[in-house]
């Protein structure tokens, strides 16, 4: 059995929750221009430190440059960011791991959108920050991590 193609029907969702339930892992992609090439290269290594990568390439199949609005393609397993979403590589990594999380839960037939699936996905994204902050040894990534957090739980007031 091979992972499908699209994500779409109720059999192909059946097919790729088997096929993760299993242990399967994409051959995580990436597509664009180089200099986005370059810069999603650099989250993925911050996904990786904060050993995070494993999850990721459960869920997501391809990372992919737009011109438009950065979004989940739950149907093609991808991403699509723009390149703002990867200019920086801390907020890249925690967004490419909420959009993992929203991916498991669609897989999981969960309501993966709206206000509380938000709520789970951000809650996912710190733990990612908090857990690279945690191992990383670069103090930049660290201050940085600390700076999300802390925007993350300014904002976090309006919920």
């Amino acid at each position: 059995m091979s992972f499908p193609e699209r994500v779409y029907t109720a059999e192909e969702v059946a097919v790729a929750k088997t096929l993760v339930s299993r242990g399967y892992k994409h051959n995580l992609t990436v597509e664009g221009e180089p200099a986005f090439q370059r810069k999603v290269g650099l989250a993925l290594e911050l996904v990786k430190t904060a050993g995070y990568y494993d999850f990721l390439q459960t869920y997501i199949r391809k990372i992919q440059e737009i011109d438009g609005i950065t979004q989940l393609r739950e149907t093609e397993v991808a991403i699509w960011a723009n390149k703002f979403a990867v200019e920086n590589a801390v907020d890249a990594a925690s967004l490419f791991v909420q959009k993992a999380y929203h991916m498991k839960e669609y897989l999981e037939g969960e309501l993966y959108y709206g206000g509380n699936a938000e709520k789970r996905s951000v809650a996912k994204r710190i733990e990612f920050l908090e857990v690279l902050k945690e191992k990383s040894s670069d103090p930049n990534v660290q201050q940085e991590c600390e700076r999300l957090l802390q925007m993350w739980r300014e904002s976090s007031l309006a919920f």
